[in-house]
């Protein structure tokens, strides 16, 4: 007699939700390997990065606080010292572990590579200005009284600029590769303070050892490393 089996539509759903899940995370570790190896080469990057992860937590846990200075700290500090470990200590030369040119690098890179990225902060140095041109913003702001308010309402400013910058490569990404590459690049972006300080924790020991590139040797390139980089496979 012969037995037929069939799935139940549950289960199909089911099925389905956990490889979009396996496919996410797959995609969640190949960026952030990416990420790691072909534009953190510097322990003083790596470092700057520790320094920046910390700053991130503690205005994530301020965005629930005060959203405004969540910004200030965010931007003058986080921003700061992140973007100064790529824009001043990283090298610009040929990536001999991953044979690859910076100008290659760059064209590939999935997030905002440095000329996006000058012109990300030109907008956010430039933002604050719209108070001196429209100082109520269009009646979005109270006239300002004092000097803390006006620093508060750029922290405002600040933090809108934040969220569009996120909410625009995000989209962008949509249409330029995938949507699930938008989302894990977001996600990624997200959760980058929490895998920073899991990955450069022992990058200040290393400083002061003297060591101011990362080796890369071969351990970095086990498991991780024998993913097909998303990023090659895009360029």
């Amino acid at each position: 007699m012969e037995m037929r089996y069939f799935m139940h539509p549950a289960d199909s759903s089911f099925s389905m939700a956990g490889t979009f899940m396996h496919n996410f995370l797959e995609a969640l570790r190949t960026q952030r390997w990416d990420d790691h190896r072909y534009y953190h080469h510097s322990r003083i990057n790596q470092t700057l990065h520790l320094l920046s992860a910390f700053a991130f937590l503690a205005a994530y846990v301020l965005l629930f606080i005060n959203p405004a200075a969540a910004a200030l700290v965010a931007w003058l500090v986080a921003m700061v010292s992140r973007q100064s470990g790529h824009f001043f200590f990283e090298p610009k030369g040929f990536d001999q572990v991953n044979q690859a040119t910076h100008e290659h690098k760059e064209e590939i890179k999935v997030g905002y590579n440095l000329k996006r990225k000058i012109i990300l902060h030109a907008v956010w140095a430039l933002s604050p200005a719209i108070l001196w041109i429209k100082p109520t913003v269009f009646g979005l702001f109270p006239p300002i009284t004092s000097t803390e308010q006006a620093i508060f309402q750029v922290g405002e400013i600040w933090l809108w600029v934040g969220i569009g910058a996120l909410a625009f490569r995000t989209v962008h990404l949509f249409f330029l590769r995938d949507v699930q590459t938008g989302l894990v690049w977001i996600t990624k972006i997200v959760t980058d303070p929490f895998q920073d300080i899991k990955t450069y924790w022992k990058s200040p020991y290393y400083l002061m050892r003297g060591q101011l590139i990362d080796p890369m040797h071969a351990r970095h390139h086990g498991a991780e490393g024998e993913a097909e980089s998303l990023v090659a496979r895009d360029a």
